[in-house]
């Protein structure tokens, strides 16, 4: 792991409930990213190789910065009800990472052709904003999951649900935005597309579509960011 990833998990180590949503998070994403490997790398799609600071910022830069900022306004007896959300804004922001992993991971190994969750049409494996039945069933199960580590110690169902719908939410924002806004460019060589300017083949891409800064980190950011919104407002809402 990268020193960015070192320094936002030792940033959680102080909030218990947080720490195991972590591992609980980037545990299943690496055994999942291994799921079907040789099948991704026929069909391009294999991600392979050790985050980046910016991959590691777009998964856990708003869910870190949710936990200090709780942690700061929890401090002392104080703390306001508004203040707790923001750890609800943790999970939700970490529930959307997570569903969203899953998704991609299952969804374009053993999900079929996906479809365009914006225009519904056929899109190739690995394509971003592609969804699939079995991708969407393990984007529920993926929100669940961080849903369950953080409502298991508490036991309560409406803490599971809060954070499986925002988890769910913010993965469903990470695919709209995928499929209509996030930069994506055609390989001229290989004919296909792909999310970096230089294919892995060798040759540069051609832009085909999207804003210049929406990247899949952007999107990936944007995603938990959502995740966390929703979190901390079904917490206001309903605790």
């Amino acid at each position: 792991m990268t020193f960015a990833g070192a320094w936002y998990g030792w940033s959680l180590l102080a909030v218990p409930f947080a720490f195991i949503v972590l591992l609980g998070f980037f545990f299943t994403s690496v055994a999942l990213s291994r799921v079907g490997e040789a099948r991704k790398a026929r069909l391009d799609i294999a991600k392979g190789g050790p985050r980046d600071a910016w991959q590691v910022a777009a998964n856990g830069g708003v869910p870190t910065l949710c936990t200090i900022v709780a942690a700061l306004l929890t401090r002392g007896s104080g703390a306001s009800h508004v203040a707790f959300a923001f750890f609800w804004a943790f999970a939700g922001a970490y529930g959307a990472a997570t569903a969203d992993t899953w998704s991609t991971e299952i969804g374009s190994a053993f999900g079929g052709t996906p479809r365009s969750i914006a225009g519904w049409q056929p899109l190739a494996p690995g394509d971003s904003g592609g969804i699939t039945p079995l991708g969407t069933l393990a984007m529920l199960a993926g929100a669940a999951w961080i849903g369950f580590l953080w409502a298991a110690p508490q036991r309560s169902w409406t803490a599971l649900w809060i954070v499986t719908a925002a988890g769910s939410a913010g993965a469903l924002v990470d695919s709209l935005l995928g499929a209509t806004l996030q930069r994506s460019f055609s390989c001229p060589n290989c004919a296909c597309t792909t999310e970096s300017p230089v294919h892995r083949c060798g040759t540069p891409t051609l832009p085909r579509r999207g804003i210049a800064w929406m990247t899949n980190d952007t999107v990936n950011a944007l995603g938990t960011l959502a995740g966390a919104l929703a979190g901390g407002a079904l917490f206001l809402a309903l605790l």
